[in-house]
């Protein structure tokens, strides 16, 4: 497949605003020696970009950001020291292009996320260092695939990584249906595990309980819930808490956890400045035995086991896709992603 000589890519001309996204056009590159270029087909879209486009997202942000980290497309082309990749091939790129092993992640990795501190993949065609790269389960479409590289891999890792890796008989509690929480879902029941899922919405929670959830919790009319879960427990307690709203929360996430239970955080929904909750942390988790375990995404190699556990349960653990929008349409997709209606992922195809 030739490639063209330009390409569409959007940038910020200044943060504040995903409204603040300009399309440019920009010479296609050249792969270096041990790079492969990429033709983007799908990009779909994460919290962290609105927190990107706001100006909130903790980060050291590159002039004119090109946005976004998480995509599938087809190689075009392949540098002369690449081995193991060629034209063709379907793949996805690693959130953190140099996270490749399991290892303690330092600041040069941490500054090799797309989309944050280096430029993302809102792109027609983008280079990327071989070893960032993952093969594409044959089963699944660009636009499914997309949605792996930073909502699938960072359930994977909470849920099968770390302190205990999940087993059959655990009963998980999911917070919310967004794209981390509905791939936690899907691995855990997988899995053989037994789910809590909450929600303000009875009907994101009926799509819940659609794709395995055993019982749901609107946390609205049950404000409570923590004490919900514990009545659906016998009084023990999750074995776990996926834990995706951040401060707002984790007083209740550390009620509903049994003894010796985990919980693993994972995102700020509830925002970076949400008031700290009166529950002495240090205490609840010398007590209670707890393991709290913070997840940022996930390595090269974790993404090729999540990728078996996917191809070996291809109905059960499939992407599940809110909606997608057009290239030309990327603002409107972010707009829907703020709007906090979907279910599941939002995607933007590139043609």
């Amino acid at each position: 497949m030739s490639s063209p000589t330009t390409a569409r890519e959007y940038a910020y001309t200044e943060t504040g605003s995903f409204n603040n996204l300009v399309i440019r056009e920009v010479p296609v590159p050249t792969p270096k020696a041990n790079e492969v270029l990429v033709k983007t087909r799908a990009v779909s879209l994460q919290f962290r970009d609105l927190m990107v486009s706001s100006g909130s997202y903790p980060a050291q942000l590159p002039p004119n950001l090109v946005p976004c980290s998480d995509m599938a497309g087809e190689i075009v082309a392949v540098g002369e020291d690449v081995k193991g990749w060629k034209a063709g091939d379907r793949i996805c790129a690693n959130f953190m292009i140099d996270k490749i092993h399991n290892d303690f992640m330092s600041m040069e990795v941490a500054n090799s996320a797309l989309g944050g501190a280096i430029h993302g993949v809102l792109t027609e065609y983008r280079c990327f260092p071989a070893h960032s790269l993952v093969a594409i389960p044959s089963h699944l479409s660009y636009e499914e695939a997309s949605t792996l590289p930073c909502a699938a891999l960072t359930a994977y890792n909470a849920l099968m990584s770390g302190y205990e890796p999940l087993k059959a008989g655990d009963v998980v509690l999911v917070q919310g249906t967004g794209g981390v929480s509905i791939f936690a879902l899907q691995f855990a029941v997988a899995s053989g595990a037994t789910v809590i899922a909450l929600s303000s919405s009875d009907e994101k929670l009926q799509t819940a309980t659609k794709f395995g959830a055993k019982h749901v919790i609107n946390y609205t009319t049950t404000p409570n819930w923590d004490q919900e879960v514990l009545k659906l427990t016998g009084g023990k307690g999750v074995d776990r808490v996926i834990e995706v709203v951040g401060n707002a929360t984790l007083e209740r996430s550390i009620s509903a956890v049994k003894i010796d239970g985990c919980i693993d955080i994972i995102g700020l929904l509830g925002g970076v400045g949400a008031e700290v909750p009166p529950v002495d942390i240090i205490r609840a988790s010398i007590f209670k035995g707890l393991k709290i375990r913070g997840i940022f995404v996930g390595s090269v190699i974790q993404f090729g086991k999540m990728n078996k556990l996917l191809a070996a349960n291809p109905e059960a653990t499939r992407p599940l896709i809110d909606k997608v929008f057009e290239f030309e349409n990327a603002k409107e997709a972010f707009a829907h992603l703020a709007s906090q209606k979907h279910v599941g992922k939002v995607v933007i195809k590139v043609n």
